[in-house]
C-alpha cells in the first residue's frame, strides 16, 4: 500500500512539474508576441487615434481661490516641422507609361517603392542608387526627366 501511495505521489509530481513547464512556455510566448507587439506599434500610423482616444480627465469642482491648473500641463506641446535637409538634392521625375498588370511582382514592387500608383502619374524621387537600381529595373514602363 506505500508503494501505491508513492507510485501516486510521483505521478502527481510529474503533473505539477508538466504544468509548471507549460506555464512558462505560456509566458514566453506571452512576451515574445508583447515584444514583437511593442516594435510594430512605432510603425503604425494611428498615434492621432490613441490620443483622441483617451478621455479628458473630469473637471473637479475647486474652491473660488483655488488655483487653477496650468495651461501648459494640460495641453501636449506641438513639435514644430523639420527644415527639409535635402532641398539642393540632385531630383528625378518619374513618369509611369505602362501598366503595372501583369508584370513581375519584383517590378510591381519597384514601381511602387517609387510612388507610381497609377499610369500617366509622374513622382520626383531623389537620385540615389537605390532610386537608380529601382528605376532601371522597370526601365520599359517609365519615362525619367531630371527634374
Amino acid at each position: 500500500m506505500a508503494e501505491e501511495e508513492k507510485t501516486v505521489k510521483q505521478a502527481a509530481a510529474k503533473k505539477t512539474a508538466a504544468k509548471k513547464s507549460a506555464e512558462k512556455k505560456a509566458a514566453a510566448k506571452k512576451a515574445a508576441g508583447k515584444k514583437a507587439r511593442a516594435k510594430k506599434a512605432p510603425a503604425e500610423k494611428t498615434p492621432a487615434k490613441k490620443a483622441s482616444a483617451k478621455k479628458a480627465p473630469a473637471k473637479e469642482a475647486t474652491a473660488p481661490g483655488a488655483e487653477k491648473p496650468a495651461a501648459a500641463e494640460t495641453a501636449p506641446a506641438k513639435k514644430k516641422a523639420a527644415p527639409k535637409a535635402d532641398a539642393g538634392v540632385k531630383r528625378l521625375s518619374v513618369t509611369l507609361v505602362r501598366s503595372k498588370h501583369g508584370r513581375l511582382k519584383s517590378h510591381q514592387a519597384c514601381a511602387a517603392g517609387l510612388g507610381l500608383r497609377r499610369m500617366h502619374q509622374t513622382v520626383q524621387v531623389i537620385d540615389t542608387p537605390q532610386n537608380r537600381g529601382m528605376i532601371n529595373k522597370i526601365h520599359y514602363m517609365v519615362n525619367v526627366e531630371e527634374a
